[in-house]
């Protein structure tokens, strides 16, 4: 989560939508993700440059998430394929579900298996 589990970070950008500085931060935030993913900026999903409004919230889409598998499996030397199954398999659906990371657990797991 952006905020690290630390509520005194827990708090949105309060800019509108129709703030100029806002979009410049978004546009700024799309670039650097799409640089970093190797990606057009018309492929980064927007949770990855908003804000939630606690920066809380550990869960991200399912595009979110495919988007840096390359990179997760990199920093985690694990197999593209592997990570890419543990994003597949820790992906709930739009309902209320258990809260929590459950991809970075399966992943911290599967990193220390032989």
């Amino acid at each position: 989560p952006a905020a690290n589990y630390d509520p005194m970070a827990a708090a949105g950008s309060n800019l509108a939508r129709s703030n100029p500085a806002l979009a410049e931060r978004v546009a700024a935030s799309t670039a650097a993700v799409a640089a970093r993913e190797g990606v057009t900026p018309a492929q980064v999903p927007a949770d990855l440059v908003t804000q939630s409004g606690g920066g809380l919230d550990p869960q991200l889409s399912p595009a979110a998430a495919q988007l840096q598998v390359a990179r997760v499996a990199r920093a985690r030397g694990l197999p593209v394929e592997q990570v890419q199954a543990l994003v597949k398999a820790n992906t709930q659906g739009r309902q209320w579900g258990v809260f929590g990371q459950t991809l970075n657990f399966a992943l911290d797991h599967a990193a220390r298996a032989p």
